[in-house]
C-alpha cells in the first residue's frame, strides 16, 4: 500500500532553507513522505526508458535521491543489472551549493521500487573513477550525471566509453540547451560539443538529443 505523502502545495510553501536541508530531506525522502527530487524532464525520462529497455548492464553515474534510477529500474527487464555509482554527501561539482544526498535515504527509495523477480541493483558508493578500476564486463548504457565540471564529465567519458559494447549508448545529462527546457550546464555541454559537434570519436556517433540530454552510440 502506498505511503501517504505531504501534498505538493504544502511542499511549495516550505522555505527553501528547510526544503533543501540535507538532513530533513533524508528523513522525508527516506520515509516516503516526499518523492525524490526530479532531475530530468519527461522527454529525458522517455529517452532513458527507450535506451534501457532490453539492456543487461546499465550504469548510472550520479544517483542523488534516485529519481532517474527509478526510471531505469522500471525500464530494465528481470535479467538486467542497474549499477548505481555515487559517493553521496556534499559534491560541489555535481550538485547545487548546499544540496546533498544521503546513501541510506536513496537506498530506501530504490528498495521501495524494487520488485520480486525484477532487475538486480548493484551499489557502488564511491566515485566513478574508483568504481571503474575494478570493472570488467561490457555495458549497454552509461548515464553520465555525476561531476558536472568539464574535467569531471570528460573523465567519466574517458574512463567508461571503452566498456560500452557496440550498439550501446552513453547519455550525457545537462549537456545542451533547448527551447522550452532548462539550460544545460557549461561543463557537460563543453565535453559534448568538443567530442561530437564537429565530427565524432572513431567508433562513435551522436544518436539522439532530448532537452538537456545527449545520447551517443558506439558503432563498433
Amino acid at each position: 500500500m502506498p505511503r501517504p505523502r505531504i501534498p505538493q502545495v504544502l511542499r511549495r510553501l516550505t522555505p527553501d532553507g528547510l526544503r533543501d536541508d540535507p538532513r530533513l530531506r533524508a528523513l522525508a525522502v527516506g520515509s516516503g513522505l516526499i518523492p525524490p527530487r526530479t532531475m530530468h524532464t519527461p522527454g529525458e525520462a522517455h529517452l532513458l526508458t527507450t535506451l534501457a529497455a532490453g539492456c543487461e548492464q546499465v550504469v548510472e553515474i550520479g544517483v542523488y535521491e534516485g529519481s532517474s534510477a527509478l526510471v531505469l529500474l522500471r525500464a530494465l527487464g528481470p535479467g538486467g543489472t542497474l549499477h548505481l555509482i555515487d559517493p553521496f554527501g556534499h559534491q560541489p561539482g555535481a550538485l547545487r551549493a548546499g544540496w546533498a544526498a544521503t546513501e541510506g535515504a536513496t537506498r530506501r527509495v530504490i528498495a521501495r521500487a524494487a520488485r520480486d523477480g525484477g532487475p538486480r541493483v548493484a551499489w557502488h558508493v564511491e566515485r566513478s573513477e574508483d568504481a571503474v578500476r575494478r570493472w570488467s564486463q561490457p555495458v549497454d548504457l552509461v548515464f553520465v550525471d555525476g561531476d558536472h565540471t568539464e574535467a569531471g564529465c570528460r573523465l567519466d567519458w574517458e574512463l567508461w566509453h571503452a566498456h560500452v559494447r557496440p550498439g550501446g549508448h552513453i547519455v550525457f545529462h545537462d549537456a545542451r540547451s533547448a527551447p522550452g527546457s532548462p539550460a544545460g550546464l557549461p561543463g557537460p555541454t563543453a565535453v559534448v560539443d568538443g567530442l561530437f559537434r564537429n565530427g565524432s570519436p572513431a567508433g562513435w556517433e551522436l544518436a539522439e538529443e532530448v532537452d538537456r540530454a545527449v545520447a551517443v552510440r558506439r558503432t563498433r
